[in-house]
């Protein structure tokens, strides 16, 4: 499950657009070689997917997202783009049955943050991997380091958390703990993990408009309007819009991140 879906993408924006910095990040993380498998865990609309199958001519890359329109998406771009070695399954990775040391690699861009049960998840995960393969995985760190979520919910009324009422929904924040992080890849045979700090701006459209529609379509967002009182909605979109009008200049609404490039390989057993 995303932070922020990308099917009502205004303009010039979208998820892709908004993760165009951290994606550069990803990508040279992730170091694709020719002759990969790749497995890209979260894939959304493919991108990430896509431009792993580029780069693994003679080797392939599967993608996979619980979302079906999402999934949908990804096929249509892949075939519009010529790509034979590229695949798309809707599937939870947690439980999902990969195929045992399959993949060289496998990638994420924020796609690992929302398993019910992270050892069990990562443990499916580390059992597609060849032995020695490697996991590269981008996930935000902690929620008061990430200027765009802080403006959000100080925007809407929210002091230390969700608004009165507001439904928990899943935490994009849970892997933002290195030591807690560790604890899990090692709990599901992963090891040499290490963290790397990523400090990007994140892309929310190019004028305020965009970027409201855009953020008013989080998971978070969502959540804390539902939990208002209807009378209090139209001044906190107000105040939304506010803020997000402080961080519009001339390369459009962008906010301050931060995130770690986690990477590990699958231990050796015997």
């Amino acid at each position: 499950m995303r932070y922020a879906t990308d099917d009502h993408a205004p303009g010039n924006s979208g998820y892709d657009a908004e993760l165009r910095r951290h994606n550069e990040v990803l990508r040279r993380a992730a170091g694709v070689q020719l002759h990969d498998h790749v497995l890209d865990i979260g894939c959304g609309t493919g991108q990430t997917t896509r431009q792993a199958a580029r780069r693994a001519r003679a080797g392939s890359v599967l993608g996979v997202d619980i979302s079906a329109p999402a999934i949908g998406r990804a096929r249509e771009l892949a075939r519009a783009e010529g790509l034979r070695n590229v695949a798309f399954e809707q599937a939870d990775a947690q439980v999902h049955r990969l195929q045992p040391e399959r993949f060289d690699l496998v990638i994420s861009r924020f796609g690992t943050m929302f398993f019910d049960d992270p050892v069990a998840a990562f443990s499916n995960i580390g059992r597609a991997l060849r032995p020695a393969g490697r996991l590269v995985m981008m996930v935000w760190q902690a929620r008061e380091l990430n200027a765009w979520d802080v403006a959000i919910r100080r925007s809407l009324g929210v002091a230390g958390g969700a608004a009165a009422g507001a439904s928990e929904g899943p935490d994009p924040f849970s892997l933002g703990d290195p030591p807690a992080v560790r604890e899990i890849l090692q709990a599901s045979g992963f090891a040499d993990i290490a963290f790397t700090d990523v400090h990007e701006r994140v892309y929310y459209g190019p004028d305020v408009a965009a970027a409201l529609d855009w953020v008013r379509g989080f998971t978070c967002t969502c959540a804390i309007l539902n939990g208002l009182d209807p009378a209090a909605v139209p001044r906190a979109v107000e105040n939304l819009g506010v803020a997000l009008a402080a961080h519009l200049g001339d390369d459009g609404v962008l906010f301050d991140s931060r995130a770690w490039i986690v990477t590990a390989r699958r231990a050796e057993t015997g």
